[in-house]
Formats: structure tokens, sequence, C-alpha cells
């Protein structure tokens, strides 16, 4: 039986898809754009399917093609991430780097950890994708990237874990809106009236510890883009909770910053990769020296 799809086609699809036209994509594979028409005909008449929605100037796909597109990331990521295990096996001083991390740890960690890396390893490069916990976790799995930076939960059977001290919660407000009686921090239940933006996975949590002080918290937002958050009490539309290394998201006069106390409220970054994956020797790199500037006593999982 002939083959139906092969990583030719596959790649040919990837960057029709990820270019939104055949002609970009063309110019991306270095091939003429007939050609590569001509081969995404093949496909979907190999599949007998329609992959794409014809007479948009931008590419649209159909169900099969969504599926087709979620499969085929899945896929390449897999075998380039094999490839790249192969050859970036020596001394570290050169290949790529390929991070994912949700935005506050990027932002605490990244720039301070890959300027000090880029003086030893002057020659290594970095892909940076920055998503939520759970889709860093699943670029993670995929083989996209060979470190996650994340406050998600994550299991510690399937990956190996450097992680961080507890970090604080702050309430950031505007400063025509302040509460609180204290300068620098901020009882629970003095938000009791305030209107609040609160992070998705720390919901459940913070409406069970606002219930047990005896009141229904006043949640007009959740949301998890810190800098929206921060915008939005810049608009003066509520009080956003954020960690506190969210501070330098955003500087500006107008925000106030208090940490939460009585009950004091913490979270953690965790950096972490698959125990079944060999890394690059430059990735171990990167890890032993996130775990010297960062980690004094390293807590590994």
């Amino acid at each position: 039986m002939a083959q139906v799809i092969g990583i030719k086609d596959m790649r040919a699809f990837f960057a029709i898809v990820e270019e939104g036209n055949i002609s970009h994509a063309a110019q991306r594979l270095g091939i003429a754009q007939p050609a590569l028409s001509r081969q995404m005909k093949h496909l979907e008449e190999n599949l007998h399917v329609k992959l794409f929605e014809r007479g948009s100037r931008r590419i649209r796909l159909t169900e099969a093609g969504a599926l087709l597109y979620n499969r085929v990331e899945n896929i390449l990521g897999m075998v380039d991430g094999t490839v790249r295990e192969i050859k970036e096996i020596g001394n570290g001083s050169k290949g790529v780097i390929r991070i994912g991390t949700i935005t506050t740890s990027g932002v605490m960690i990244l720039p301070d950890l890959i300027s000090e890396f880029h003086k030893l390893y002057p020659e290594v490069t970095f892909e940076i994708w920055e998503a939520e916990g759970a889709r860093i976790i699943e670029l993670l799995d995929s083989r996209l990237i060979e470190i996650a930076i994340t406050r998600t939960q994550v299991d510690n059977l399937t990956y190996d874990l450097l992680i961080l001290p507890n970090e604080p919660f702050v309430m950031v407000m505007n400063s025509e809106n302040v509460c609180g009686a204290d300068d620098d921090t901020i009882k629970l239940s003095e938000l009791e009236s305030q209107p609040l933006i609160i992070p998705l996975r720390w919901k459940s949590n913070f409406i069970a510890a606002c219930q047990e002080l005896n009141f229904e918290p006043n949640i007009i937002c959740v949301s998890d883009s810190i800098v929206q958050d921060l915008l939005m009490v810049k608009n003066n539309l509520g009080v956003a909770m954020i960690p506190y290394s969210g501070k330098r998201l955003l500087s500006d006069s107008d925000l106030i910053y208090k940490r939460i106390v009585e009950p004091e409220v913490t979270t953690h970054t965790v950096l972490a990769w698959r125990k079944n994956q060999t890394l690059s020797t430059a990735c171990r790199n990167f890890i032993e020296l996130f775990e010297k500037l960062f980690i004094k006593e390293a807590i590994s999982v």
C-alpha cells in the first residue's frame, strides 16, 4: 500500500498553515507555488478529504485540516526533537535551546539567565515560546521545547524539576482607588467591597479563602493575562491579584502594589524537563546555570 502522507507533505502542509497562504509558504520552503499547490491537491486526493476552505485570501482549514494540523505539529515536534537530540550531544558550545515559559516567570528569570549564559556560550541561540501553563506542558510533551518554566502543578514522576522558593502574591490597585490601611500590605478581609481581577487557576482557592472570612469576593474578571490585568487596573476597573514578579511587567506611577497577608498567598515557579528525554549538552548547561543563579539550596524532585 502506498504511503498516504510523509514528512515532506507534513512540512509543506504545516508551512502553509503557519504562513497563512501558499505563496509565502512556497517562499519559505524554497519551491514554486504551483508545485506546492499540486502537492496539497495530491495530498487531499490521497486522504479523500478537503483540508482547506477555498475562496479565501488567507488559508482557512476545514475540520479535517484542523485535526491534521494538530497531529502534524506534534509529529514534526517529535521528529525535529529527536534529530536535535542526536546532533546536539556534544560540548554544548553550539545549538538551540528551546524554552516555553509563562509571562511572569519568564520576565523574572530569563533576561538575567540568558544574558549570563550568552557570555559563557555566545554561539548558543534560543527559541522562547510564551503561553499559559497547561499549553507549556503540552509543548514539552510534544518535544517542541526542551525546558518548561511554569507555575502549573507538574508531575514529578514524568518530569525532572527545579523549584524556586515561594513567591508572594500582591494586589495591584490604581493610585486613585487605594484600599487597605497599611502602605505595603493588605489583608484579604480589606478586599471585601473591591471589584477584583483574579488569575484563573487561583480562582477557586481565592474564593474559598474569602468564604472562610465570611464574605463573597466581587470578582469582575478572571484572567490568565497579567499584562491585561495591569492595564485594566491602570484604567481603574478593579484591583488585580498577581505574583510579585509581575511588577516588572509595567512600571507606572499610577499603580500601587501591596502584599497579601492574613492569610499570605504564595506561588512558586518550576523549571521542568522530561525524564526520558536526552537533553543536549547546551540545555544541560543552561539548567546548571539556572540552579546556580536562582536556587541557593536546590529543591530537586
